[in-house]
């Protein structure tokens, strides 16, 4: 928790190659990157960087390849992606942006300040975002980074914190890492 209060830079995507079994750096000065998605040409891969509330694309082919970009501002902070038969991505957000949040990163001396209380960060920060809010939040993303629909269970009834979504044969499937089922929606096209 205290990487999300910090703002910490530190994160990175590696690379394994399965015959030479070596291990290489492909982004590095992430704000706590979290779901991978690969496109469905293979053209580029998404990241989701949680801190940040966006989605970075990084081009693996094409006269691009190499360039990293903003894909996908959103309004929650991510955790992971899939990709769904059309090439479209879901993605899972633990919840709304928090402007306390904001706040608390543009003023690192608060962070520093809170560092050196004797309590358990971790049980603080759930606290915090326990009386915040718990809502269920998702998005359909397409393949240029538009926003095609937000899911939303604004109280949290039905799923809330979600942490993976994922579409198969006309239905939703939502998990949570905090919660000890999955909840499967129709799909409403």
């Amino acid at each position: 928790m205290l990487v999300t209060l910090t703002g910490d830079k530190t994160g990175s995507l590696l690379k394994y190659n399965i015959e030479s079994k070596d291990v290489t750096v492909v982004l590095h000065n992430l704000t706590f990157p979290n779901g991978v998605a690969l496109s469905k040409d293979g053209n580029f891969l998404l990241v989701a960087e949680t801190t940040n509330c966006r989605i970075l694309r990084l081009w693996l082919k094409t006269p691009k390849a190499g360039r990293l970009e903003v894909f996908a501002d959103l309004p929650g902070y991510p955790d992971n992606i899939k990709i769904n038969e059309k090439g479209e991505f879901w993605v899972a957000m633990y919840s709304r942006k928090r402007e306390v949040l904001s706040w608390i990163h543009s003023n690192p001396w608060i962070v520093n300040i809170l560092s050196k209380f004797p309590f358990d960060l971790v049980r603080l920060s759930s606290y915090i975002v326990g009386k915040l809010g718990g809502e269920g939040l998702a998005a359909k993303l397409g393949v240029d980074g538009e926003i095609l629909n937000i899911l939303e269970d604004v109280n949290g009834k039905v799923w809330k914190h979600a942490s993976e979504v994922m579409e198969r044969d006309g239905y939703l499937w939502i998990g949570s890492a905090e919660n000890p089922f999955a909840v499967k929606m129709k799909i409403q096209e």
